[in-house]
């Protein structure tokens, strides 16, 4: 009974391993296709191509130093989605609204030289775009349009940068307010959200 115990003991422990290093093996093939992981989502090559290749006018040129300062821009613009999909705002009818029409214009337009693969990045693009921005809109912009004492604090803390008076400099102060904003947001999601770079594939990149 011992003995037939500890070879099914046994036969288990192989087939824990097996699947171990089975999925390990699924696993490292998955994240070798990914620039990178935001929160446990995939950034797949694919996707971070055609989006660096889109916002270059289709070039090329994949210095690896370029590539992972998109990278950077990309990761952060994918964090700020998240923050908008936690507050619900991918849930409001307006939003909601806006994609479907976006979708109805991308259809009327599909015999015009979008394949599949290009209309459902773009249809994602959009969807992201939108919450990014109206994300950015509660947390940067209408701040720094609408309350006017951080404005002031914000000088004060920083007058000795600017050297002339409020008034003169508004437009400045504001820009650097909104800068500001962005900045310590960005730190809060890093540290709410976790990130990961696959660096491998972004050096494999730049060697193409």
């Amino acid at each position: 009974m011992l003995l037939l115990s500890l070879k099914i003991y046994r036969v288990l422990c192989v087939r824990k391993a097996y699947c171990l290093f089975v999925f390990s093996l699924i696993y490292g093939i998955s994240f070798a296709q990914n620039v990178a992981v935001v929160n446990g989502k995939s950034i797949s090559t694919k996707e971070f191509m055609w989006a660096y290749k889109k916002s270059h006018n289709g070039n090329m040129s994949t210095a690896y130093d370029t590539l992972q300062t998109y990278l950077n821009l990309y990761i952060n613009f994918k964090l700020k989605v998240l923050d908008a999909r936690d507050m619900g705002l991918d849930k409001s009818a307006s939003y909601q609204e806006e994609i479907k029409t976006y979708e109805d214009v991308l259809a009327a337009h599909k015999k015009v030289g979008v394949n599949n693969k290009d209309r459902d990045f773009l249809l994602n693009e959009y969807r992201e775009g939108v919450l990014m921005f109206n994300v950015s809109e509660q947390k940067i912009w209408s701040k720094a349009q609408e309350d006017e004492q951080a404005i002031i604090d914000f000088y004060n803390k920083n007058q000795k940068d600017y050297g002339k008076p409020l008034s003169e400099v508004r437009g400045e102060v504001i820009a650097d307010y909104q800068q500001n904003l962005e900045e310590n947001w960005l730190k809060s999601l890093k540290q709410k959200y976790q990130v990961r770079i696959n660096e491998n594939e972004l050096k494999k990149l730049a060697r193409l």
